[in-house]
């Protein structure tokens, strides 16, 4: 009996330490696992504050384009009313070449300066016309950029909401895992 008692005690001894050595290695692959989340939670968070920075950047910069394009719209205003001024200027000078050419005779030297005048006003319209052109091509320009930046920041937005799902679902199988 007395061999039994001691092979049996050496028998549990022996279970214990192998117990001790299971649980040890059980918690060193735990806490590699607990400092390998630590690290992802870290780099998704470090990800996130860049696209929140970038978002305000393209929010900053979108602002700029808004009023620059309200400018812009300004600069159209102010070039249509000054076409309204010509074209009724042309108009003024259309009637009183009319009236003139009634009286060529008395007024031919007259009649020259009048047609220098018009051929003034058509360069005049013809290069405000060319400057509206020019205008709308550019403004033309800057829409394109908004929609880009605004293609974009959606482009983020899209990757930042993929990012903070997939912080979710860490967060949710963390705490399903710990139940």
């Amino acid at each position: 009996m007395k061999n039994f008692h001691q092979n049996l005690l050496i028998a549990l001894a022996i279970g214990l330490c192998g117990l001790c050595a299971f649980q040890w290695y059980s918690q060193t692959a735990q806490r590699k696992e607990i400092q390998s989340l630590n690290q992802l939670v870290y780099e998704q968070s470090t990800a996130i504050q860049g696209y929140t920075n970038s978002i305000r950047t393209m929010d900053h910069q979108i602002a700029q384009m808004d009023a620059t394009i309200t400018q812009l719209k300004d600069t159209i205003k102010a070039n249509e009313q000054a076409m309204l001024a010509q074209k009724r200027e042309i108009t003024k000078l259309e009637l009183a070449n009319d009236a003139l050419t009634k009286e060529v005779a008395d007024y031919k030297a007259a009649a020259e300066i009048l047609q220098t005048k018009l051929k003034e006003a058509y360069d005049t319209e013809k290069k405000m016309s060319d400057s509206i052109k020019e205008v709308v091509a550019q403004r033309d320009e800057f829409v394109q950029k908004l929609n880009d930046a605004v293609k974009d920041r959606n482009g983020i937005v899209d990757k930042y909401n993929e990012l903070a799902a997939r912080f979710e679902k860490l967060q949710n199988g963390g705490k399903e895992s710990s139940k």
